[in-house]
């Protein structure tokens, strides 16, 4: 398979507090360069801070009321996914599609991030790891 991945893109951690996450990250000089919102199953709320330092983005994002209890619970870590960059995601997907990886969507999601947006979707390696494939729409 010949699939053209360029760099990992970003790493996502859900968080319970975007604010205090935030404040913890500027420490280590990084700083938010994409403040966005989302809503997830027609719940609004969604709160994401793209924070970058150099060559490394690590994207924030606090989840809807009504998931944040069990973002906060959670005892296994807080890395959700690694993110892939990626130049066609529909090429991509097609590819991945083809030599029957699990994937998440049924077809590549657009999201109103960044200047023009981008477009996403996950795999599950084999232990359930996600990696998401992403493209910034320029």
């Amino acid at each position: 398979m010949d699939l053209k991945i360029n760099h990992i893109q970003h790493i996502g951690i859900p968080v319970s507090n975007i604010q205090k996450s935030i404040a913890f990250y500027e420490q280590f000089g990084f700083k938010n360069v994409m403040p966005s919102t989302f809503e997830i199953e027609g719940e609004k709320g969604g709160i994401v801070a793209m924070m970058e330092r150099g060559a490394m983005v690590i994207e924030l994002y606090q989840m809807p009321a009504s998931h944040l209890s069990e973002i906060a619970n959670r005892k296994d870590g807080h890395i959700d996914h690694v993110a892939f960059d990626v130049d066609d995601i529909n090429l991509t997907y097609k590819t991945l599609k083809e030599n029957n990886f699990t994937i998440l969507e049924n077809e590549p999601v657009f999201l109103n991030f960044w200047n023009k947006g981008c477009k996403y979707f996950n795999i599950l390696g084999p232990d359930g790891e996600r990696l998401e494939f992403n493209e910034i729409i320029k």
